[in-house]
């Protein structure tokens, strides 16, 4: 039985974002196929499926990078088909530039003729201190643990001050206490600036920790098959009942038949 069937576009001028019926083929390969839902201004929206159900594909979307064969990605009710200074995105692999220290590589999004930041140094600054790299600013990529290179992923994409703040599976290379760590530092991240955060992931428990609600989705092509609203308080424990019952229903969600839903 699917978790909900709301339908993902109630409501649609009172959304952040709005998916609307977005498909992708890759020469042979259905990507996505007529996929659907929205979300809100603020919102930590969690997407989990398994590998190959377009999960990057669609962050990738929303972000304008890739342009989908049919369907529109709406921001604030517009339509976009290109990047945008409204959306910050990091990536799985922490793509930073090695031969940039930590202060050069947050400045990087900054040092456009677009950027409007009054001090840019002071910006730097104040993100260093939002992320937890003080003492760091000099220090390069090489002189980094994989949780100190995806903060300075996370500050760097929000240099600009995105209002949306998309995030590929950004702590899936990373150990199991430190990703604990980081879970931690971005919902605090979360609720100092008021961000609307999309969120890749695969796994079901990180999305429980994470989201206000979560898109669950199928693959071959593919399909959002439900969507599920996260009632918990915060911080969230992984071994209380009803942290636990959630995890366990969208795992049935996403291993039961796709005609169990219907």
């Amino acid at each position: 039985m699917a978790l909900s069937d709301t339908s993902p576009t109630t409501e649609e001028s009172r959304q952040k974002i709005t998916v609307r019926n977005i498909s992708k083929k890759y020469e042979s390969v259905h990507a996505l196929a007529n996929v659907s839902f929205s979300v809100a201004n603020g919102e930590f929206c969690c997407v989990v499926g398994p590998s190959g159900c377009g999960k990057t594909t669609l962050l990738r979307t929303i972000a304008g990078l890739d342009d989908p064969d049919s369907g529109s990605i709406l921001i604030d009710e517009q339509s976009i088909t290109e990047p945008g200074l409204d959306r910050g995105m990091v990536f799985q692999e922490y793509a930073l530039f090695p031969w940039r220290t930590v202060r050069g590589n947050i400045r990087f999004g900054l040092d456009r003729p677009t950027c409007d930041c009054p001090d840019c140094a002071a910006r730097v600054r104040e993100l260093i201190d939002l992320v937890g790299l003080e003492g760091f600013e000099d220090a390069y990529p090489k002189e980094l643990s994989g949780g100190m290179k995806q903060r300075v992923g996370i500050a760097r994409a929000l240099a600009v001050d995105p209002e949306i703040l998309l995030m590929d599976e950004p702590f899936a290379s990373v150990d199991t206490r430190t990703r604990d760590r980081l879970h931690t530092e971005l919902l605090d991240i979360w609720t100092q600036t008021e961000k609307t955060v999309v969120f890749v992931t695969h796994d079901i428990d990180e999305a429980v920790r994470l989201a206000d609600r979560i898109i669950v989705m199928a693959t071959a092509p593919g399909t959002v098959r439900s969507t599920l609203t996260i009632d918990l308080n915060r911080p969230r424990e992984r071994t209380a009942h009803t942290f636990v019952d959630y995890v366990a229903r969208i795992r049935d969600e996403l291993t039961s038949p796709p005609d169990a839903d219907r």
